[in-house]
C-alpha cells in the first residue's frame, strides 16, 4: 500500500482510489504542476485536498463561489478535530473572522485556504501569504481561465503574477470541462506548459440525456416530477425572473421547492442550498450560479428550462446529477428563441467576445439538434472518441433512432464546396453556397462565381447543417475552433474525394416541427371524449333550467368540452379548466365533478395528469388592481391606461375575472353611457338567448349597438346571475 493509499484510509475512511486520482495525487506530492481534467462527480477536491493534509504548510485553494467554498470548509471539517484545519478567506468574514483565519495561518494549524481570486489581488492578503509556508497552490474550476470556457472570469487571468508575487510552488489546476482549446489557454496561462496532465474520460455513462421541443413547458416539468417524486432535481433557468415563476409554480403544485439566483441575499441563498443539501426540500429552481462544487451525490434529475450558452456548461450543469452512479436524467428543453435571446445578451461585448459567444452557442445548438448519438456528439466535442454502441440507448436519439441514409453525395459537394473556397468559410456560408443564396461573404469570396455554387438547392439549410455537423464527428471535417469554426479538410476528406465511400447518416431534430402535432396543454394525447361531452351538455341544460338561466351561464361550451378532454374529477381539478375558477366551482360543480368522476371509473379511463397542474396566473395582480379599481368606481379608460392597455384588452381581463366566477360592478360605467331602457333591452336578450356570442347580439340588434357596448352589458348579466 502507497503512503497515499495510508492516508486516505486514515483520513478519509476511502479503501481506494477512482481513476486517475492516485496518479495526479502523486504528481503533486512529487513537487510537479499537475493538471487535472476529471468529470463531476470523479473526485477532483481529493486530488488537492489529500495532498494538502500530507505536505507541510498551507494548500491555497482558489475557487469562485462562496457557496462552493463553504461547502468544500465543511466536508473538510467534518474529517478533522481541528476547526481551523481549512478556512475561507473572502469578504463575507467579519473583522473577528479574519483575525482567527489569520492566527490559524501563522501557527500552522491551517492546511487548506480557500480563497477567490479577487482576494489574492489585496496587498495585505499577499503578505499575509507571504509569511507563511505554503505547500502548493490549486486553482479549482480552472476554466475560469480562458475565454473559451463557459465561465471566463478575467480575474483567474492574473493568478499567475499574483502566485509569483507570493511565492512560487507547484500548481494544480483542476477543471470537470475542458475542450483541448480550453487545455492549451489553462496551461499557456498559468506558465505550466511541462505540467503533467491527467485527463480521464468525459462518459458519465449512467446519465440519461433527452432534448424536448418547449412546448407546454410548466406541465412537462411539474409530470415529469411527479413522475420521479421523492427524487432530489434541479432545474436550471437563464433569467432570475423565470426561476422565482418556476419555483412558485412548483409550490402551489405541491412541489418542495426553492429557488437560488444572485439577487437573494447571502442568508437567504445558503439557507436555500442547505435546505437541499440536508433533503429538507426536493427541487431547487436555480441560474448557473447554483451547483460549482456542491457535494450532493443523490442528485436524480437535471432539467435544463433554457438552453445554456455552451455545451461546456451543459455538461458541467448536467454533471451534477447521478454522482453516487445511480440514476441520472439530463431532460432539455429547446426552443430557437432561446438562441436568439443568447445571442441578443452579446450585442454589447467586444466584437471578439461576441464571436467567442455565438461559436459557443452554434455548437450547443448542434448537440441539441442533432439526431445522431448525443454521448457521441457530446464527447466529440471535449475531444474524446466514443462508439454508438456503448450509448446503451441511455439518450433519446439512441432509444428512439431516425432510419439512416447514405448522403454520400452531398457529403462530396459539402468537401468541394470547402476546398474550392480554400478551407476559410463556416457551415452557414457553405450552406449558403451549396443552396444558390446571394450575401455580402459569398460576394467577397467570389463563392457565386465557383461550379459548385447552387449545386445543392434540393437540400434545406437543416440537411446541409446536419450533414456537416455529422461529417465533423466521423471526422471528415474539422472545425477551427482559433477561427472561430471555420472549416478544414484533412486525410480522410482528401481520400474520400478520391474515393467515396457510403456516408450514413440521419436527418436533424427541427424543433420547429417535430412533435407539431402535439395538442398545447395536452401533452399530445388528450382528445374530446364526444359520449361526455354530449352528456355534460345535457347536464348543463339540467342544472340551468332549475335556477331558470340559459345554460351559458352555468358553463360555457369551452369549459364543458375541456372537461370532456382532460376528465377533472375533483373540485381542485375543476378549479383548472379554463371558465371555471373557484366561484363557478363551489356554484356548480359538484354534479358535473361526480358525472367525469362515474364516467372515468365506468369507462377505466387513464387521465391525462397535466389537469392537476395548477399555474400561476401571472396576471393576477392586473386582476386584483382590476377589481379593487372598479370597487372604487374609477373610469374604465383610465384603468386600462394606468396598465397600458387598450379598452378591448381591459374588457377581455374583466371577462376573464366574471368566467372564473367572481362577480364585478360595472354599474357606475354602464348608466354613463346607456339610458335604462337599453340595459334592460341588452340583458334581456341574453336572458332569452342560446347562447352568449357576441356576433349574433350585433346581429340581432341590427348594429345599433357597438361591441364594446354589448360585451360590457354581457359581463354585467354573467356577473349577476351566475356568479
Amino acid at each position: 500500500m502507497t503512503a497515499a493509499s495510508e492516508q486516505l484510509k486514515k483520513f478519509f475512511g476511502f479503501k481506494g482510489f477512482k481513476g486517475n486520482q492516485e496518479p495526479a495525487i502523486q504528481s503533486l506530492l512529487d513537487g510537479h504542476d499537475t493538471f487535472v481534467i476529471m468529470p463531476t462527480g470523479g473526485g477532483k477536491s481529493l486530488c488537492y485536498q489529500l495532498p494538502a493534509l500530507m505536505m507541510e504548510g498551507t494548500a491555497i485553494v482558489v475557487s469562485p463561489l462562496i457557496a462552493l467554498m463553504k461547502n468544500q470548509v465543511d466536508s473538510i471539517r467534518s474529517f478533522s478535530s481541528e476547526v481551523g484545519i481549512a478556512h475561507v478567506l473572502n469578504s463575507s468574514l467579519t473583522k473577528k473572522n479574519v483575525q482567527q483565519v489569520q492566527a490559524d495561518l501563522r501557527s500552522g494549524i491551517t492546511k487548506l485556504l480557500y480563497v477567490a481570486p479577487e482576494s489574492l489581488t489585496k496587498d495585505e492578503n499577499i503578505e499575509l501569504l507571504q509569511q507563511i509556508k505554503i505547500s502548493f497552490y490549486a486553482i479549482d474550476e480552472a476554466h475560469c481561465i480562458s475565454e473559451w470556457g463557459h465561465d471566463f472570469r478575467p480575474e483567474y487571468r492574473n493568478l499567475r503574477s499574483i502566485i509569483n508575487r507570493i511565492v512560487r510552488r507547484p500548481v494544480i489546476a483542476l477543471t470537470a470541462t475542458a475542450t483541448p482549446k480550453v487545455q492549451s489557454d489553462i496551461q499557456k496561462n498559468l506558465g505550466m506548459e511541462s505540467a503533467n496532465v491527467f485527463v480521464s474520460s468525459f462518459n458519465r455513462d449512467n446519465l440519461f440525456y433527452e432534448v424536448r421541443p418547449k412546448k407546454d413547458i410548466e406541465n412537462e416539468i411539474i409530470k415529469f416530477i411527479r413522475n420521479h417524486a421523492g427524487k432530489s432535481g434541479i432545474i436550471y433557468c437563464l433569467s432570475r425572473k423565470k426561476v422565482e415563476e418556476i419555483a412558485e409554480t412548483l409550490q402551489v403544485n405541491g412541489i418542495n421547492a426553492v429557488s437560488y439566483h444572485a439577487g437573494l441575499d447571502s442568508a437567504t441563498r445558503v439557507k436555500h442550498q442547505d435546505a437541499f443539501l440536508m433533503e429538507d426540500v426536493e427541487v431547487v429552481v436555480a441560474t448557473i450560479a447554483f451547483g460549482m462544487g456542491i457535494d450532493k451525490p443523490d442528485v436524480r434529475f437535471v432539467i435544463h428550462h433554457d438552453i445554456p450558452k455552451s455545451l461546456e456548461s451543459y455538461y458541467q450543469e448536467t454533471g451534477r446529477a447521478g454522482r453516487d452512479g445511480g440514476e441520472g436524467i439530463c431532460l432539455a428543453f429547446y426552443s430557437h428563441k432561446d438562441i436568439e435571446k443568447l445571442e441578443k445578451f452579446m450585442n454589447n461585448k467586444p466584437v471578439s467576445e461576441q464571436e467567442i459567444g455565438k461559436q459557443l452557442i452554434q455548437e450547443t445548438v448542434g448537440f441539441v439538434e442533432t439526431s445522431c448519438c448525443r454521448r457521441v456528439f457530446l464527447l466529440h466535442y471535449f475531444g474524446e472518441k466514443f462508439s454508438t454502441e456503448d450509448c446503451n440507448e441511455m439518450c433519446d436519439n439512441c432509444k428512439n433512432p431516425r432510419s439512416l441514409f447514405d448522403a454520400s453525395k452531398d457529403l462530396r459537394l459539402v468537401l468541394e464546396a470547402v476546398k474550392d473556397t480554400n478551407q476559410r468559410l463556416k457551415i452557414q456560408h457553405i450552406t449558403s453556397i451549396l443552396r444558390g443564396e446571394l450575401n455580402s461573404i459569398i460576394k467577397s469570396n467570389r463563392a457565386h462565381t465557383l461550379p459548385i455554387y447552387g449545386k445543392g438547392t434540393h437540400g434545406s439549410e437543416l440537411h446541409w447543417t446536419s450533414v456537416m455537423r455529422q461529417a465533423i464527428v466521423q471526422g471528415y471535417l474539422v472545425k477551427d475552433i482559433e477561427t472561430y469554426g471555420v472549416l478544414k479538410m484533412n486525410e480522410k476528406s482528401e481520400a474520400f474525394l478520391q474515393k467515396p465511400v457510403p456516408f450514413m447518416i440521419r436527418e436533424d431534430h427541427n424543433f420547429d416541427l417535430d412533435f407539431s402535432d402535439s395538442s398545447e396543454g395536452a401533452g399530445g394525447t388528450a382528445v374530446l371524449d364526444d359520449v361526455l361531452f354530449k352528456q355534460l351538455k345535457d347536464l348543463r341544460k339540467k342544472e340551468a333550467q332549475k335556477i331558470g338561466v340559459p345554460p351559458y351561464v352555468v358553463f360555457q361550451e369551452i369549459s364543458l368540452s375541456e372537461m370532456a378532454t382532460h376528465y377533472p374529477t375533483s373540485m381542485e381539478e375543476l378549479k383548472q379548466i379554463s371558465g371555471v375558477g373557484e366561484g363557478k366551482a363551489k356554484k356548480y360543480g359538484t354534479p358535473f365533478v361526480n358525472l367525469i368522476s362515474k364516467h372515468v371509473e365506468e369507462n377505466d379511463i387513464e387521465k391525462d395528469s397535466s389537469l392537476s397542474v395548477k399555474s400561476v396566473v401571472n396576471k393576477s395582480k392586473n386582476k386584483v388592481y382590476i377589481i379593487q379599481s372598479m370597487d372604487r368606481k374609477l373610469s374604465l379608460e383610465d384603468i386600462a391606461s394606468s396598465k397600458g392597455m387598450t379598452m378591448t384588452d381591459l374588457i377581455t381581463e374583466i371577462e376573464h375575472i366574471v368566467h372564473s366566477g367572481t362577480k364585478v360592478n360595472l354599474n357606475y360605467h354602464i348608466e354613463d353611457i346607456l339610458d335604462e331602457e337599453e340595459v334592460e333591452e341588452i340583458y334581456d336578450y341574453f336572458m332569452e338567448a342560446d347562447s352568449d356570442d357576441i356576433a349574433a347580439a350585433i346581429e340581432e340588434f341590427n348594429g345599433d349597438y357597438e361591441e364594446e357596448i354589448l360585451r360590457l352589458i354581457r359581463i354585467k348579466f354573467l356577473s349577476d346571475v351566475a356568479n
